[in-house]
């Protein structure tokens, strides 16, 4: 990768956290900082807080880092094209740009579903799993990030799979249990439909399942019933930070 550090950011809907990632094991070198995403979710507000959280993750480091920010949108050419629990103005900006003019350096800058995935692969539940490793986020909607022997095909978005009618993630979604009241085997089967479907699209290797509800896969994982081995991700909340350092550290390396 070319440098042993490098610092990932994640902006997500309700918060915004990074560190300092040491890209060797993927452990946090520095405490993870975390401030409060602005609740209008608007470009400059949300650049202005990450300004901030990079003055203080930087605040007694002496090398100049890679920087690395996920974000929830698909990204295409430094672009935001669109816009996950934050507001619809991120459609079509030219975010990366925005984001380098104000830090006044340049980043690497991702999806963060995609970083999730490249940091389980790196440093995870899919270290040294050869093929195809999809892993799907289930929480407000599904994300999806998609690798093959470890190298990222960007901006997947299987959440938008139809199933029955609907898009899938409108009904397999945590969410959805949440809204709807289901129990863990009810919620169970929608997933298992879910599975199935990407299954036949991908014949993958391995799903690795994240989001918070995660934690709780002992209650709804043993229900599937598949021929792909479906596993929790093991980085959670430093999913997107890890992902995003190590990106950055790559392209800094050229």
């Amino acid at each position: 990768m070319g440098t042993t550090q490098a610092i990932g950011i994640d902006i997500g809907g309700t918060g915004i956290k990074g560190a300092v990632v040491d890209l060797a094991d993927g452990h946090l070198v520095t405490e993870r900082i975390k401030l409060a995403t602005p609740d209008d979710g608007e470009p400059d507000d949300i650049i202005e807080v990450t300004r901030e959280l990079l003055d203080r993750i930087r605040d007694g480091v002496e090398e100049n880092l890679p920087v690395g920010i996920c974000f929830p949108a698909v990204v295409r050419g430094g672009r935001t094209m669109s816009a996950a629990n934050i507001s619809d103005d991120w459609i079509g900006l030219d975010a990366e740009h925005r984001f380098e003019e104000a830090l006044g350096r340049d980043i690497h800058f991702v999806n963060d579903a995609d970083a999730a995935g490249l940091a389980e692969v790196h440093y995870g539940a899919a270290v040294d799993k050869p093929g195809v490793v999809l892993l799907t986020t289930l929480g407000t909607g599904i994300g999806t990030a998609l690798l093959h022997d470890g190298v990222l095909v960007p901006n997947t978005e299987f959440g938008h799979i139809r199933l029955d009618g609907h898009v899938a993630e409108h009904k397999a979604a945590y969410s959805a249990k949440e809204r709807e009241g289901l129990s863990w085997s009810k919620w169970a089967k929608r997933l298992q439909k879910y599975y199935t479907a990407l299954e036949l699209l991908l014949s993958p290797d391995l799903f690795i399942v994240g989001g918070g509800v995660s934690k709780h896969h002992e209650d709804f994982l043993p229900h599937l019933h598949l021929q792909t081995p479906i596993v929790p991700a093991q980085l959670r909340n430093n999913a997107g930070i890890l992902g995003a350092a190590a990106l950055a550290a790559k392209e800094w390396a050229g």
